[in-house]
């Protein structure tokens, strides 16, 4: 617990099964340095994108939107405008080159959107604890339409041998609003970091180009 007036942030729980040796020490660093009164890195510090499934399951009280077209679904996160695309009834390529939101297909099952993804890099994490991923990671996701409509919900399975020790899955859920807009949450990165992190900072020069 912090002290009056000042933010807690969370902490990892390190006895965790299901991570490897290499996740536990890297999260206990994060952990240390929430210890030592710093606030906690994760990627929308810098406005990178969230990933997957960081993406579904980082919101906050931001609202998502869904646009879809017979080929295509288009997922609108509000926080930091985050767009990710959902290719409908097509095969994943044979390598896709690591990106933040991977490559996503789908397809339905029933009244379930099953959306798979692979191909993402290792730059972002799957919780806001922190934890670390491989680029092997596989992300399941299975959103439904529940409560006569009034909701939302996403169960959201991943899949990283480089990473856990066994697959593990979450839920997600989203109440419905009502007639409200959609609303643009831009967020630019840029050379000044009010918290003092310089492990990836903008690539700057001292050399005029011209």
């Amino acid at each position: 617990m912090g002290q009056v007036g000042s933010p807690t942030y969370r902490i990892a729980d390190l006895t965790n099964p299901i991570l490897k040796p290499w996740q536990i020490e890297r999260m206990k660093k994060a952990n240390d340095e929430v210890f030592a009164g710093q606030v906690p890195y994760i990627t929308r510090e810098h406005c990178w994108p969230a990933g997957v499934p960081g993406f579904t399951v980082y919101t906050r009280v931001q609202p998502i939107h869904f646009i879809q077209t017979p080929t295509i679904v288009v997922i609108y996160n509000e926080l930091n405008a985050q767009i990710r695309r959902i290719y409908l009834n097509v095969p994943h390529s044979e390598n896709p080159k690591p990106s933040w939101y991977g490559e996503s297909v789908g397809y339905y099952e029933g009244d379930e959107l099953v959306v798979d993804t692979i191909g993402l890099n290792n730059k972002t994490f799957v919780d806001n604890y922190r934890t670390p991923h491989t680029e092997q990671i596989r992300v399941l996701e299975r959103f439904k339409i529940i409560e006569g409509g009034k909701t939302l919900q996403a169960t959201v399975t991943v899949d990283d041998p480089g990473a856990f020790n066994m697959p593990w899955t979450g839920v997600q859920r989203w109440r419905q609003l009502s007639d409200r807009p959609m609303v643009e949450n831009l967020c630019a990165e840029n050379n000044l970091d009010p918290f003092g992190y310089d492990r990836w900072p903008i690539p700057q020069t001292e050399t005029p180009d011209f």
